[in-house]
């Protein structure tokens, strides 16, 4: 069987496994199914996710134009302390910076390969991590906009890194850690206005399990670039990552905006 589109990051289920989907206009793939079976994913082109025509990628499936001018994809979104909207101050477009950033916003702690802190919507409750590959992970506050998360977040990355070593979590490298505990002891390190919005008392610590039959030793990640055709036999998903029996993994989330075909 065959299947074609473009790439989008791949849909999740919150269950145990977490449950992965690729996505295309006219079909889906249920990857979990697809677990100890051959895969082939051939690069047949761009489309951009933004304007859709069929301009060749720049970044987060966008091509070059669009990246540089669509407010979804503003300093903004990937520094949140350089938020402005709550001051009504433009970036792109206030009516959709206010939409996205005047909304409760969750910051966390995650343990994907190591204990790192972060931000997201709160809509985005437990998608963000599942994307991140974290087994586990625990809000610290919720707060109502997203310059509030970003100055938070800014004020704990003296404490903890804010990138996932994405090498180790795919080899299932994680430590173990107490992180209620690390969440509790917070309370002074976060900033003086965030502070009412502090709840130690509150225990909702997520565990999240990865359909993978397998994990690898060595990882390598595929380039589409360099080899647009290639094929293995799937292992595993976890993260935005599909892992493949040679050691071989594919960042599907690196590659939204290329048009792909997949067969069965």
């Amino acid at each position: 069987m065959q299947y074609e589109g473009v790439l989008t990051k791949m849909q999740t289920e919150f269950a145990q496994p977490i449950e992965y989907y690729l996505v295309f206009e006219n079909a889906f793939l249920h990857l979990n199914q697809l677990l100890g079976k051959p895969l082939e994913i051939i690069h047949q082109g761009y489309q951009c996710l933004e304007c859709g025509k069929p301009k060749k990628i720049f970044r987060q499936g966008c091509c070059y134009d669009c990246f540089m001018s669509s407010p979804s994809v503003g300093d903004w979104i990937m520094k949140p302390e350089l938020s402005t909207a709550h001051l009504d101050i433009e970036d792109r477009d206030l009516d959709y910076e206010k939409k996205v950033q005047l909304q409760p916003h969750i910051v966390y702690l995650a343990l994907s390969s190591e204990v790192k802190v972060g931000v997201t919507r709160k809509t985005q409750v437990p998608t963000r991590w599942i994307d991140q590959g974290a087994v586990q992970a625990i809000p610290i506050v919720e707060v109502p906009n997203r310059y509030l998360a970003g100055i938070t977040e800014v004020a704990l990355k003296n404490l903890y890194a804010d990138k996932t070593h994405w090498q180790k979590m795919l080899k299932n490298e994680v430590p173990e850690v107490d992180l209620i505990a690390e969440r509790n002891g917070l309370l002074q390190a976060l900033p003086d206005e965030v502070k009412a919005y502090f709840h130690p008392e509150s225990q909702d610590l997520y565990q999240l399990q990865y359909p993978v039959l397998e994990y690898p030793k060595k990882v390598t990640s595929l380039n589409l670039e360099k080899t647009p055709a290639f094929s293995g036999v799937l292992k595993g998903v976890k993260g935005q990552y599909l892992i493949f029996e040679d050691g071989t993994v594919f960042n599907v989330r690196t590659y939204e905006g290329y048009v792909v075909r997949i067969s069965l």
